[in-house]
């Protein structure tokens, strides 16, 4: 796991390009604290800050060249089949003067050309310098799990790397807030969509790569999931989906460093912990009088012990919440609201304590299908059983354009098109709401609405669940899930890997009909019954929780509503938003009028982030 950062630059000396690469990586130096390197010719000035985990030799350090010198890699990430590929590689000629994946991906190009990225296993994000056809080759894996950002600047010099706050160090770089990121963000609570929050710095889609040369960049999608049934039992799916994790677990397990895993109390992490058994699990919690609701830190302690694994836990406070967030928001390089990136900054800085690499249970809600949102409740069945498709979605569309009244989310979900209510597994701000608490200068760019419905005529033509599955992998999975995972992990120079998120097991859900995930007894019930042959049912069975915060809470002290108070007062608070009515949303949150936590949260997020990046700079 590691950082990059570079340029196509025929504008600046060689001399100043050492300093300004420098500059660059040393801003990620957090990604990899172990070893740094730079490469350079005629245009291309490849970065790398090194954080060892397989072959901690100097023969893996970074940007490293093929043979004769004519293509240079830096890579972030890890590649699970690196061993399978490097030997079809030595049996196709190539000399390896390493036993890094990263070597593999520099031969595998040499191999095969864009090719290779259909033979990867793994999480990555890479650029590949080749002077021989003067173009640079970037990736990023097919869920997103490894972060990478570009950026052409208007004097022709283009920008990569796996932080944006790198590029701040490039004198090339106008620094501006992208005017049209705003307005979705207060709905989903992420960036969403190849834009960023710093204009003209574009996120690379997951499954997808460029080639940029001659002053042009073409993306091209290299991936997309395909979700068919095939014809097997119920037990059959179990069998197979066993199977597959613990398969995925042994392939993410490969390190020359220390392993442990992040646990909860719910079944993803439990899963992943049982099938690793590692010697240390890592928890946290929030001490929130006797509600335990915020702390399942206690459910985590007794499957260690049950496995006979140590558990490291922490209980942390609202001030260590508060004193961190902008920090967070730092490592964030965007504005992201999503309370739980809280927690986990913490719980990446336990594990970083006693080892290198933590596996961890994101994306198994996603593949297969865990989120309440994904199920319908017993009365919205009981309506669909009893009025035919045709009634339901003629009421739907009747209500859809009207204000919010008492049923009009019932009829809305029962429509059987979650096109007409789901956009996520996160809606702060209705899109109209969000739009009237902004000033004119942030009303622009898509709306969520619209983004949403982008993706939705991808599956136009399947099932309820898979549309909604499809939606949050291209949206919530890599803009919030994955984004917080690597960089609250990266922050502490710590190696987080997934295990449901890996080509293999996804080719078995892909597989899975739609009631073998969702049904009348449970979420992700599959994978539920596969886990439950290593985990106590009470573990395989748990209600999901998340990752919940008190933020609620917070809000309705008088310190903390008096610190979020001083961001929504501040000069700069006006020019993004209408004062009054995010301190009218504010207040009544804090008097319990109202429970406006979420908004005000994801105000609060954005103004910080601001403030970090354009007032403290």
């Amino acid at each position: 796991m590691c950082g990059f950062a570079g340029f196509s630059d025929r504008i600046h000396a060689l001399e100043e390009k050492k300093q300004i690469l420098r500059r660059m990586t040393d801003r990620i130096i957090h990604r990899g604290p172990d070893m740094d390197g730079q490469y350079f010719d005629d245009d291309a000035g490849l970065g790398f800050r090194r954080l060892s985990i397989i072959d901690l030799s100097e023969a893996g350090r970074q940007p490293m060249a093929n043979e004769d010198g004519s293509i240079a890699l830096v890579f972030n990430g890890e590649i699970y089949n690196f061993e399978e590929l490097r030997a079809q590689l030595v049996t196709a000629g190539h000399t390896f003067v390493s036993h890094t994946d990263s070597e593999v991906v520099l031969h595998g190009y040499e191999e095969y050309g864009t090719d290779i990225l259909s033979r990867l296993r793994g999480m990555f994000a890479f650029v590949i310098r080749d002077t021989k056809k003067d173009l640079y080759f970037g990736a990023r894996d097919i869920f997103g799990i490894k972060p990478h950002y570009y950026c052409k600047n208007a004097d022709g010099t283009f920008l990569f790397g796996s932080e944006i706050k790198s590029f701040l160090e490039h004198p090339s770089f106008e620094k501006r807030v992208n005017p049209n990121a705003l307005r979705a963000y207060l709905t989903l609570q992420y960036s969403s969509g190849e834009d960023t929050f710093f204009a003209g710095v574009k996120k690379l889609p997951p499954a997808h790569y460029y080639l940029y040369r001659g002053g042009e960049i073409e993306t091209h999608p290299y991936w997309d999931t395909v979700f068919t049934k095939e014809n097997k039992s119920f037990a059959e799916f179990v069998d197979d989906v066993d199977r597959v994790v613990n398969e995925s677990v042994k392939a993410h397990r490969i390190s020359d460093v220390r392993v442990g895993s992040f646990l909860s109390g719910g079944v993803d992490s439990s899963y992943i912990t049982a099938a690793l058994h590692p010697d240390e699990t890592f928890s946290v919690g929030f001490d929130h009088g006797n509600d335990k609701f915020f702390d399942e830190t206690d459910y985590a302690k007794e499957l260690s012990d049950i496995l006979g694994i140590r558990n490291y836990k922490k209980i942390i406070t609202p001030d260590e919440c508060f004193d961190a967030f902008s920090d967070i928001q730092y490592y964030m390089d965007e504005p992201q609201s999503n309370p739980s990136s809280v927690p986990l900054y913490f719980l990446a800085g336990l594990a970083k304590e006693h080892v290198t690499v933590v596996l961890s249970g994101e994306g198994a809600d996603e593949i297969f299908a865990g989120y309440d949102w994904y199920n319908d409740t017993k009365e919205v069945r009981k309506f669909k059983k009893a009025v035919p498709a045709p009634v339901r979605r003629a009421l739907a569309s009747a209500v859809k354009p009207l204000p919010a009244f008492k049923g009009r989310s019932f009829l809305l979900r029962a429509s059987g098109r979650p096109e007409d209510y789901f956009m996520g597994e996160a809606l702060v701000f209705p899109s109209g709401e969000a739009a009237d608490v902004l000033t004119s200068t942030y009303r622009g760019g898509k709306s969520a609405d619209e983004i949403v419905a982008d993706v939705y005529r991808e599956v136009g033509d399947k099932d309820e669940l898979t549309k909604k599955q499809y939606l949050d992998m291209h949206l919530w999975l890599p803009g919030d899930i994955l984004l917080k995972a690597d960089k609250m992990s990266m922050a502490h120079s710590l190696e987080l890997r997934v295990p449901f998120l890996d080509k293999e097991v996804m080719e078995q859900a892909e597989k899975i009909p739609a009631e073998y995930k969702v049904n009348d007894i449970d979420t992700k019930y599959v994978l539920r019954q596969a886990a439950n042959r290593t985990l106590p049912d009470a573990w395989a069975n748990r209600k999901k929780a998340g990752f919940p915060v008190p933020i609620r809470h917070w809000l309705r002290e008088e310190k903390y509503y008096s610190h979020v108070k001083n961001y929504f007062t501040a000069p700069y608070a006006a020019e993004f938003f209408d004062t009054e009515k995010i301190n009218a949303l504010l207040d009544d949150h804090y008097h319990g009028k109202a429970n406006n936590a979420r908004k005000v949260w994801t105000v609060f997020t954005f103004l910080v982030w601001y403030e970090r990046f354009f007032i403290l700079e």
